[in-house]
Formats: structure tokens, sequence, C-alpha cells
């Protein structure tokens, strides 16, 4: 089996504890030499200098890309590409471009009176800067808001042609369901790279919510074999066991790059990568003075 090359997604501190658990993940991950790591950004911008702070220690720590999140959400035009020349100042030129969620209670996304309408004008405006790689989402199963997942497949296109380098997928959990998106993705004349989203699962009720809100499908036999996994307390071996065999289907079926989504949480995506070929490398992490 050919060994993938992988990266990590991990979420900006919001506490002292939660600082000493970014660190953690951060010191676990990159002697796995990573692609890059990518940093989220909060509902309504709520995280933006958490955001920029946090990408800009992993990158100087540990001397390896950070792809720092960028939404349209809460900002104007001006303090968004403002915010997108901070993280290039910092040495963060990788940009993650999305719309973003509605800001906190809402119903719906509402642009800024003076903001990016969507994602696609946020990548336009990026993209003409030339400063930037710009990866975007994708969405294997249909996106909530999709009418269909052709026209789901059709928003990917259009941001792919506003400039973006690499779409990275919403979690899923069967192989197939990824691999009939990039069938239908290269029919629909998308040539750029789709990184499948993998997400080891360390709580399957929490998973199983999230995976509801932003529409996964959860398949019947998922729902059953974690129920009497709980019931035997084989949950952690059972999570294992069916990532490890994702990822090794995508591998098979010719997928280079994969991007776990480690919710600050590394031991079960450090095995996996382990599982999958993936070892420490001579690429180590800094201690800050």
């Amino acid at each position: 089996m050919t060994t993938p090359a992988v990266s990590f997604e991990v979420f900006p501190p919001q506490s002292i504890n939660a600082s000493f658990k970014l660190w953690e993940t951060a010191q676990a991950l990159a002697p796995l030499a990573p692609r890059f790591f990518s940093v989220t950004y909060g509902a309504g911008g709520s995280t933006r200098d958490l955001t920029h702070d946090a990408a800009y220690t992993l990158h100087q720590s540990s001397g390896l890309p950070v792809a720092a999140h960028l939404t349209c959400v809460g900002a104007s035009r001006a303090e968004t590409l403002a915010t997108a020349q901070r993280f290039a100042k910092a040495g963060v030129t990788d940009i993650v471009a999305l719309r973003g969620d509605p800001a906190k209670g809402a119903d719906s996304f509402q642009p800024h009176p003076d903001g990016f309408a969507n994602s696609c004008d946020l990548i336009e405006a990026l993209a003409r800067t030339g400063q930037f790689t710009l990866r975007v989402g994708a969405y294997p199963d249909k996106h909530p808001e999709a009418a269909t997942q052709a026209d789901n497949i059709d928003w990917l296109k259009r941001k792919i042609d506003a400039g973006a380098d690499e779409a990275i997928t919403q979690f899923f959990f069967e192989a197939e369901t990824f691999l009939r998106f990039r069938d239908a993705c290269a029919d629909a004349g998308i040539s750029a790279p789709i990184t499948p989203g993998i997400l080891p699962i360390t709580n399957w009720t929490s998973a199983r919510k999230f995976a509801v809100k932003c529409g996964t499908d959860v398949p019947l036999w998922l729902d059953q074999a974690f129920d009497a996994a709980i019931r035997d307390d084989r949950h952690d071996l059972l999570a294992r066991a069916l990532c490890a065999e994702l990822c090794s289907d995508l591998v098979d079926e010719g997928v280079e790059n994969l991007h776990f989504y480690t919710l600050n949480r590394p031991d079960l995506t450090r095995e996996i990568c382990h599982a999958l070929g993936v070892t420490p490398q001579t690429a180590r992490i800094q201690n800050v003075a």
C-alpha cells in the first residue's frame, strides 16, 4: 500500500488548559511531517485573533506550513482582507477560504452589509493578491443548503474556477461516498485535487450529532456497530478499526492525501497514521522559548 501524505486540523484554544492541549497535539503530530496544519475560525469570526495567534505560533514553532481558516461572516471586505494580510505577515500564506456558519443566534448566513456575499467572492479577492495557496470545503454528502448533489458539485466548481487550489471534504463514513463524489467532480470538469477529510471517532454520540447537523449520511450498520461496541466496552477498538479500514480503502483507490479532523485529540489520529505507514520523520517540533 502506498503511504499517503497527511494534514491535520486543530482549533485555537480559548483557555490555558486548551492551550496546553493544542501544544500537546502539535508535539504529537508534527513528527509525522504533515503537509500542513489547518487552524479553524469561529462562527462570526469569534476566534479571529485566536486563530491568528495559534497559526503564527504553530508555524514558528514547527517550521511547518499552517493553513488558517478565513470566513465571510461578521466582517467587511476590508476587514477580512486585512485579516488575510495579518496571516501573510506572520508567514501564514495558506488559507482555507470558507463562507462560514451563520453567526451565533442566526438561522441562516447573512452577509455583512459591506462584506463578501459568499465563498466564491472571498476566493476571487484572495486569488487576485497572488499571495496565498487557497483551499476550500467540499461535501461528498449533499450540503444541507444545497437543493441537489449536482448543485453541490456545481458550487464546488465555481470555487475552483474562482481560484482555489485544492478542496478538502467534510468527513464521511464510507469510502464509496468519497469515491462517487470524486468521480462526479471529474465528470463536472473539476481537475483540482480533492482531499478526503477524515474524522477519527473519539466519541460516537458527539460524532453522530455533528454528522446529522452537517448533512453527513449515517449508515444503519454504523449505528448498530457502535451500539453493540458501546455495550461491550469496545468503542475505541471499533473506532480505530473502522478509521484504519476507511483510510486504507481510500489509499487503495488512488487517494494520495488525507486530512484528519483531530479535535485537538491526537492519539487516535496518530495511531491511524502509524497503521497507514506514516511514521515519525526527521521533522521535529521545536520548543518555544
